[in-house]
């Protein structure tokens, strides 16, 4: 089930807190429930996204952008992210999610997402997302633009630049494998 009351939390702690720039960095804070676990008494793999959802959201509010979508009845899309991880969260431990976009280019935003937990990366997300309309992706110089923030394109660096090469270079479709 979808942590709607944890949404709604930060959507409320969203609001009060000041505004970001673009490229500003919003950090939620979270504990790990028993509803979050798997059957290795960590948290699971699909609750760590739905958690990296709940970060990216309240980011949205913080720099603007939700406000303009409503308005322009824009939707977000993620189309594709490459996730890492590297230390456990096991029941009943604090962490932060570190939320940020950190570049962009003709279609997509990069957003990049780490869990925190006592000072050490838990896990780490980069995504690539689109802002679409009725007609698909809408620009990403629209949408800055919309934002008051047209200038606003910073070079990716090169981590994301390799990701984003070899992600064109991946078939799509992928081959389709019957068995038998």
């Amino acid at each position: 089930m979808y942590p709607v009351l944890r949404l709604a939390k930060e959507m409320l702690r969203a609001r009060s807190m000041p505004p970001l720039t673009p490229g500003g960095t919003h950090v939620s804070h979270h504990i790990c429930w028993p509803i979050d676990i798997d059957f290795n008494l960590e948290m699971n793999n699909g609750r760590v996204l739905t958690l990296y959802d709940i970060g990216r959201i309240p980011l949205a509010v913080r720099v603007g952008l939700l406000r303009i979508m409503m308005k322009r009845k824009w939707g977000f899309a993620m189309a594709g992210a490459s996730v890492r991880y590297r230390r456990r969260i096991r029941p009943f431990e604090r962490f932060e999610v570190h939320s940020r976009t950190v570049a962009r280019d003709d279609k997509f935003f990069y957003i990049e997402q780490t869990m925190w937990k006592k000072g050490e990366a838990a896990s780490n997300i980069l995504y690539r997302a689109a802002i679409t309309n009725k007609d698909g992706i809408v620009p990403t110089q629209e949408v800055a633009e919309a934002m008051n923030d047209p200038d606003w394109n910073p070079s990716p660096p090169d981590w994301i630049k390799n990701w984003i090469e070899a992600e064109a270079s991946r078939p799509w479709p992928p081959e389709r494998v019957d068995t038998a």
